[in-house]
């Protein structure tokens, strides 16, 4: 890999990451659920509308079980305004703080920083819950602790971040959008670092009802991405952030850089068959224009982590645009091998985005590639020969040819035709000339130099 090839200014590290999904709290928690292969989807818990849910032939979701945990002493904030506050703000906050941690970042020292914060969130639950009550539960701190804008300014406020602070709604690429956003924040300089990613908490029926009505959800809780029994998604919630920098800065600092993102775009498909029905145009344009901002050969890539969310309609859309952009023509003959979290996790909607890039970071520094479940006979419609695809259902160690550096996509795409796709590369060696004689398989990546660190508020 050309260290002047990565030194490029448009290049943004990923420093730092935390997360919450179903069936992990930290990014090592969701790494070992996705090497070993695990479902973290179970029936729904009697504390989040079972019965109600229930009636309405709805089962399974996959689910946070410290969402209503929080200690609003440490972010200074009193216990009679933490209770008003929506827990997506209290999640971003807590999210926020570790991914700091983990880029190795004092908190304290972002005070009065060009930081900006740029959150996705679509899930107003908690605000629908509050309404249902008695007018006697508004109180002076209803209307900033439902105000979705206030999930990304509560971060900016309680850090003393004075970089751009956007709340995000793209619909369900609303985190990736986010982290867009912010890279091309940090590409103008009006941002030094930046937080990003999205939050998402299914704390009322509502979602889960409209999801079903509208013939969004698998009755059988499970995503089948790019295989025959696709029959919708399963609803998860949860939520991850990660620290950008500008690759130049982050090596100037010796910021632990855990994955590269070369470039990436936005559009949306302007007019399919139907408001929510994808558009292969609109995915095709995307992914073309994202590599080439990237000034990668598509036909370089080796994996892209799918939006992938196993619906009839959704799936074949996906992958005949990855066909046409990343599929044909591959030097080596290799197909491109895709998967997608959500079968593992659940659609996180507001943060499916920050989901996929999370795990596709992990994948980079790791060099692995984590098994896509309930995979069997792909659909009919998606001929994955023909498209030079190929689902990766088996933990493999990610070795491209040699000299190849590692390169990932990650998709995400909203109900409306918003679509964002993600190009990232494996972090460059910065531990000195040492490396250049090292098999590759046997360098240490950013992950196993980052000291661990232990921390407190006093």
């Amino acid at each position: 890999m050309s260290e002047n090839s990565l030194m490029r200014d448009g290049h943004i590290a990923v420093v730092g990451m935390a997360c919450r999904v179903p069936g992990a709290s930290t990014p090592d928690e969701f790494r070992q659920l996705l090497r070993n292969g695990e479902s973290a989807i179970t029936q729904i818990p009697a504390d989040r509308y079972a019965d109600e849910l229930r009636e309405a032939g709805i089962r399974f979701g996959g689910f946070v079980e410290t969402a209503a945990e929080f200690d609003p002493e440490f972010f200074g904030i009193s216990p009679r305004e933490a209770r008003a506050m929506d827990p997506q703000q209290r999640l971003a906050l807590e999210l926020c703080w570790e991914a700091l941690e983990n880029a190795g970042l004092v908190p304290a020292r972002l005070e009065g920083s060009r930081t900006g914060v740029f959150i996705g969130a679509i899930a107003d639950d908690y605000a629908a819950l509050v309404h249902r009550g008695e007018p006697a539960a508004i109180t002076q701190h209803t209307l900033t602790g439902l105000n979705r804008g206030i999930i990304a300014n509560r971060v900016s406020y309680a850090l003393g971040l004075r970089g751009p602070s956007v709340a995000v709604d793209t619909g369900q690429s609303s985190s990736l959008a986010a982290v867009h956003l912010a890279c091309e924040s940090l590409r103008r300089g009006e941002t030094e670092t930046a937080v990003a990613g999205g939050v998402q908490l299914n704390l009322a029926p509502d979602g889960f009802i409209a999801a079903s009505r509208f013939g969004a959800l698998s009755p059988d809780g499970r995503s089948y991405t790019f295989d025959a029994r696709a029959n919708g998604y399963v609803r998860g919630e949860g939520g991850g952030l990660v620290v950008l920098k500008r690759l130049p800065d982050a090596l100037r600092d010796g910021d632990p850089v855990l994955g590269v993102i070369r470039g990436s775009d936005a559009n949306n498909d302007g007019g399919g068959d139907s408001l929510t029905t994808p558009a292969v145009h609109g995915q095709v344009a995307m992914l073309r224009a994202a590599y080439e901002r990237a000034g990668v050969d598509p036909a370089r890539v080796q994996y892209v982590e799918l939006h992938g969310t196993g619906t009839k309609v959704g799936d074949p859309v996906e992958a005949a645009a990855l066909g046409a952009v990343l599929g044909t023509g591959r030097a080596d003959g290799a197909p491109l091998r895709v998967g997608s979290a959500k079968t593992n996790v659940g659609h996180l909607e507001g943060a499916a985005g920050i989901t996929g890039l999370i795990k596709t970071v992990l994948s980079l520094a790791h060099r692995e590639l984590f098994p896509s479940l309930n995979h069997e006979t792909p659909s009919p419609e998606i001929p994955l020969d023909a498209l030079g695809l190929t689902v990766q259902t088996a933990l493999d160690t990610w070795a491209p040819e040699t000299g190849a550096p590692r390169l990932a996509g990650v998709s995400s795409f909203g109900m409306g035709g918003t679509n964002v796709h993600m190009v990232l590369e494996e972090a460059p060696a910065t531990l000195g000339e040492a490396l250049a004689d090292e098999p590759a398989a046997e360098r240490p990546t950013a992950l196993d130099t980052v000291p661990w660190v232990v921390s407190g508020r006093t």
